[in-house]
């Protein structure tokens, strides 16, 4: 999708345009959405952007008024959601301006007011975010609208004024213990994975006053983040990565150490009172003949097994492969005289002193564990199985600025912001315009790759980071170091050819070169999350699922944080994970559901 330019829209902003007068615009046009929603839904069409093939208006929904993920693009597809939802539409009132409207120029030839505000429909408040450009008639339309439930009236979040009022007079180790045991109730929800993703799925679950259970195999809350290796770091900034209801203390790090977020997911669990039994893990789950409800065998500690009937939902919050590593076979693995280990694996490189380390992989990971090899001495090699793309973290944090930074906009306002933007537009000259710009930024660090032979991309369709997040959740690197490692030759590459097979000694490539290593590491990812679903409910419920990875055709992603199939999806990378929990749309989806669930029984 093309941006609708200053040069394509014939049209100029004033060269004695204010803020106020983009305020007082964002106002009007505020106020004429509301008026119209109220009085003839059909014609708020009438305050978008003409249609127009190469850049159509937007209006991206997420639970506010259609329950689900959706993007309509153009104003045959808009006018046709009006009519659909034009009940919802007529309830919208108390529109109220959130923050002054503010004229952005991301590009000299772009320009647009971007306007946040609150409104009302009879069962949620909301939060919606519009993008204003200029016409040539001097009026100012929308080329994108963001609509976000925020709250469901009649389910207040247990927070401030409706938290628990009452005194527990020395019973509260003893209700947590009954509440914990589930030995005299039923769990409505039970969610699968206690990482990042699915202890924010329970707390909103149970702030919202639903009973949920979450299962983690490991035998501490936080050792899928403890037992990796020891110089992990989380690559995105704090501003991006604070859980409900609990944000990280303003003393926290930019960029947080594994190991301390596994203590702080631990310490989270414990203060918010969440359900979850560890060393535990669940060996069934089959749905019921009528598809209303879930039953779940679990294996505790101690090999006892507890059942549970009539489940309502199963969230998977296993991680972005579902928890499975990816272990490529390739011939020759067996005839190996030295260490073969997945990345998943391993821990530090004291223990590869004075070895030759060969890495299978360029993402993340392989970077990771090739910075600490090359800081320990060690001689390493990362092998590039394709290119992948490269930005630093500097023009990582480029991207976010001023919406997740220091003193930047609340959360709740910044994740509106955030995903305010439709995934077609991002996925198209938006986004090739942002990777451009922050290739500019990086051009040193992607010089100095360059010249070592590094093979990079710009990302599917020059979009970088964009989609390849959103389809593939890998093939990129945001640079912590080791970039300057390559440039100067500490750290070796190898690419442009396959692997034959392994040797005895090493590895031999499709191009007839061989060489020499004493450890091998598959840095080769994590599997599908489909395969999981298969594992615990069976070939026919995993024959169901979708992939939870990849747009669909309106540019929404297929499988994550919603149903893909007959079970949910909670899992991500920290921010997007905890972004779509923290105003928590799915989870009120859930909530709805099942007070529906219940006034029908």
């Amino acid at each position: 999708m093309s941006l609708p330019t200053l040069q394509r829209l014939s049209s100029q902003v004033p060269a004695d345009f204010t803020q106020e007068k983009a305020s007082a615009i964002a106002t009007r046009w505020i106020k004429s959405f509301q008026g119209l929603c109220q009085s003839n839904p059909c014609r708020v069409v009438d305050l978008f952007l003409p249609d127009h093939p190469d850049h159509p208006p937007f209006w991206r929904d997420i639970l506010a008024l259609t329950w689900n993920f959706r993007t309509f693009a153009g104003g045959e597809t808009i006018s046709e959601f009006l009519r659909d939802q034009a009940s919802v539409l007529r309830q919208i009132c108390d529109c109220k301006p959130l923050e002054h409207a503010q004229l952005q120029q991301p590009w000299p030839d772009v320009a647009w007011i971007q306007a946040v505000f609150t409104f009302s429909i009879d069962l949620a408040h909301c939060m919606a975010v519009v993008r204003l450009v200029p016409m040539p008639d001097n009026s100012w339309k929308a080329h994108t609208v963001f609509t976000n439930m925020q709250d469901l009236k009649q389910h207040p979040e247990m927070t401030g004024i409706n938290r628990d009022p009452h005194p527990a007079h020395g019973y509260w180790a003893r209700q947590r213990a009954k509440e914990l045991s589930f030995d005299d109730t039923t769990p409505e929800v039970i969610v699968v994975g206690a990482g990042h993703s699915g202890l924010s799925a329970a707390a909103r679950l149970k702030f919202l006053g639903i009973n949920a259970l979450v299962v983690e195999t490991n035998e501490r809350i936080g050792d899928n983040w403890r037992n990796r290796y020891d110089s992990l770091c989380l690559h995105d900034s704090v501003w991006m990565d604070h859980l409900p209801y609990l944000p990280f203390p303003p003393t926290w790090p930019v960029f947080t150490p594994a190991s301390k977020l596994a203590a702080w997911l631990e310490s989270y669990a414990q203060n918010l009172d969440l359900n979850v039994w560890t060393s535990s893990t669940i060996v069934s789950a089959r749905l019921s003949s009528d598809e209303n409800g879930w039953n779940v065998v679990i294996r505790c500690p101690g090999g006892t097994l507890r059942e549970f009937n009539n489940v309502q939902y199963l969230v998977l919050a296993t991680g972005l492969g579902g928890g499975k590593w990816n272990y490529p076979k390739i011939p020759g693995m067996d005839t190996f005289s030295g260490k073969i280990m997945h990345s998943m694996q391993y821990r530090n490189a004291l223990e590869h002193k004075s070895k030759r380390v060969f890495i299978i992989g360029s993402g993340t990971s392989a970077h990771d564990i090739a910075v600490d090899h090359c800081a320990a001495g060690i001689d390493v090699t990362i092998f590039q199985r394709s290119p992948i793309y490269v930005m630093t973290s500097a023009a990582k944090h480029a991207m976010s600025a001023g919406v997740y930074c220091e003193n930047g906009s609340p959360l709740e306002v910044a994740d509106c912001l955030n995903a305010s933007y439709p995934n077609l537009i991002m996925a198209g000259e938006f986004g090739q315009r942002l990777t451009a710009t922050l290739a500019q930024m990086d051009q040193d660090t992607l010089d100095g790759l360059d010249g070592a032979g590094f093979q990079r991309s710009m990302g599917i369709n020059d979009t970088g980071l964009i989609l390849l997040a959103w389809q593939r959740a890998g093939g990129y690197y945001i640079d912590s170091g080791a970039s300057k490692l390559i440039a100067e030759g500490r750290i070796k590459i190898k690419n442009g050819t396959g692997i034959s097979r392994i040797t005895e000694t090493g590895i031999s490539f499709e191009d007839g070169t061989e060489t020499t290593a004493d450890v091998i590491v598959f840095a080769t990812g994590l599997g599908n999350a489909r395969d999981t679903v298969r594992e615990i409910c069976g070939d026919t419920v995993a024959s169901r699922c979708t992939s939870i990875w990849g747009l669909d055709e309106e540019g929404e992603l297929n499988g994550c944080w919603k149903e893909f199939g007959v079970v949910w999806a909670n899992v991500g990378f920290i921010p997007s994970t905890l972004h779509f929990v923290s105003p928590c749309p799915a989870i009120k989806r859930l909530d709805a559901d099942l007070e529906i669930k219940k006034s029908k029984l």
